[in-house]
């Protein structure tokens, strides 16, 4: 007997389906699967409830708003997607726009310097501030310059959706086979956009960046030489975009940016227990220089130590047994310093 399910009228497609196998695998009793599937549909910014053998969506986001033929997303899964169109960009980069407009307006600046022809850079403006909204607006500004020949795509939401859905967001605008995750708080000063694309021609390497971590037991980690690392620090993270639609979307539990990286690193590189695990690779001397990363500095200590814990659970909960992962377990006692 099939089961029927009542979604959401506003829920994409993709969500639809996802909750419609969940319902399947609870009238099979197959429990484990069915969790599985209620993760991923939480992910995507939408709850699940039950009504006997029954389930209906529910949007756990605010609605889109639309200003005047400007659409200010309530979720990333309202974004429309662009994973089955034929690359158009020789690279995707991601910027995520919340305060601090002079950070944004210096990396693009830096971009339209240094990145080759065909760079994509997509700006998410999570509810920004007031400031950061006008110069966004301003059309005299960085964000109105061309990148790499193509006009910066901006993109707006309706309400703060936190880190891990705003990277959603700019990446379902990707129209690249390449994805760059790059934070405002660093600052190119020549290409890093070709060596991180050839880096990732190798079909064994995951994910590719600037700054690599290891640990010796997914509970500690430290920052590591160039080479092959256990994850990729998110100031500058690079990943092919159909492994993102495989593998993702990031968990949107992650609001605060720190320990993400980790996360999603260790998502790519995952083959399965038994498996060898693919690669995460750090380039050495990509011309990047890190300033002041002001969403971290700008909380309390105690604030931004609860959130990082809050988001290393995340970590922990999928991956704590998991050193098969680890390139070289057993050998690193630091924990990994701020920001």
């Amino acid at each position: 007997m099939t089961s029927r399910l009542q979604p959401d009228v506003e829920a994409p497609a993709e969500v639809r389906e996802l909750a419609r196998l969940r319902s399947d695998a609870r009238r099979a009793r197959d429990w484990q699967t069915a969790d599985a599937l209620r993760a991923q549909i939480e992910a995507a910014g939408w709850k699940v409830i039950d009504h006997g053998t029954e389930a209906s969506l529910h949007a756990a986001h605010p609605g889109n708003i639309d200003e005047g033929g400007t659409v200010r997303y309530g979720s990333s899964a309202s974004v429309p997607a662009r994973f089955d169109e034929a690359a158009t960009a020789l690279a995707t980069i991601v910027l995520i726009a919340t305060q601090w407009p002079d950070d944004l307006a210096r990396a693009l600046r830096a971009l339209a310097a240094h990145a080759p022809a065909g760079t994509q850079v997509v700006v998410v403006a999570d509810d920004p501030s007031a400031e950061q909204e006008a110069a966004l607006g301003d059309p005299s500004g960085p964000a109105f310059v061309p990148v790499g020949g193509l006009s910066p795509e901006v993109i707006r939401t309706s309400a703060p959706l936190g880190h891990g859905a705003a990277t959603n967001i700019g990446l379902r605008r990707a129209a690249a086979d390449v994805a760059i995750l790059l934070d405002t708080s660093v600052e190119p000063s020549g290409d890093v956009v070709t060596p991180l694309v050839e880096a990732l021609e190798d079909p064994g390497v995951a994910v590719a960046g600037a700054w690599g971590i290891v640990s010796d037991d997914l509970r500690h980690f430290h920052d590591a030489p160039a080479g092959d690392v256990d994850a990729i620090e998110g100031y500058c993270l690079a990943f092919r975009r159909r492994d993102y639609a495989a593998r993702g979307p990031l968990d949107e539990h992650f609001r605060f940016y720190r320990n993400m990286d980790i996360w999603w690193s260790l998502v790519l590189r995952d083959e399965g227990e038994g498996l060898p695990p693919r690669r995460a690779l750090a380039i050495d001397a990509l011309p990047l220089a890190r300033h002041e990363h002001r969403g971290y500095v700008s909380l309390p200590e105690a604030e931004r130590e609860r959130l990082s814990r809050r988001n290393f659970y995340l970590v922990i909960n999928r991956f704590g047994r998991r050193r098969d992962l680890l390139v070289r377990p057993g050998t690193v006692t630091h924990h990994r310093p701020g920001p």
